[in-house]
């Protein structure tokens, strides 16, 4: 079609066309069809692959899935460890029977874990879940440093042991 042969809207589209949108979704791209996106992808990938992230994530991020088990045994705050690979989060709760989110403690472990050196923010509806997402390339030592530093400010908070180890 040529260009003199395509008419212009004559007004903006209406509800009807915004919530189809709404309904089906949208998509966004402010770099869709770049060339140097396109190889910035591409490289991407290839390091996935070369440095084997997806494994690492599923042996060092069930590694510290079992450190984070192991502190959900020992404080009565952490009420469920979830997620898998390197992207756990830990839900607190104030009490383990009702599970009523523990808000404020959640704020107080993430300010105690920054003065520790470890960056780590809370989510969810309740701001309860400590979000964990680590680089792909996070190793064993590293995640054990995070485990040993959360271990510390959940102690150093008082926020209760179950039983000693």
């Amino acid at each position: 079609m040529s260009r003199s042969n395509r008419s212009a809207p004559s007004s903006p589209p209406g509800r009807e066309v915004a919530d189809r949108y709404r309904e089906q979704g949208y998509f966004f791209s402010s770099t869709g069809g770049s060339p140097v996106s396109s190889v910035v992808g591409l490289t991407v990938l290839d390091a996935l692959r070369d440095e084997d992230l997806q494994g690492n994530a599923v042996r060092v991020g069930g590694h510290l899935k079992h450190r984070l088990e192991a502190l959900a045994a020992r404080y009565d705050l952490v009420g469920a460890v979830h997620g898998s690979g390197l992207y756990p989060g830990l839900e607190l709760v104030r009490d383990r029977t009702g599970l009523a989110p523990a808000t404020e403690g959640t704020a107080e472990l993430c300010e105690r874990m920054l003065d520790l050196g470890v960056v780590v923010q809370p989510t969810g509806d309740h701001l309860n879940i400590l979000k964990i997402k680590p680089p792909l390339c996070l190793d064993t030592a590293a995640a054990d440093f995070f485990a040993d530093m959360l271990d510390l400010a959940l102690a150093q908070l008082g926020h209760g042991h179950r039983h000693a180890g």
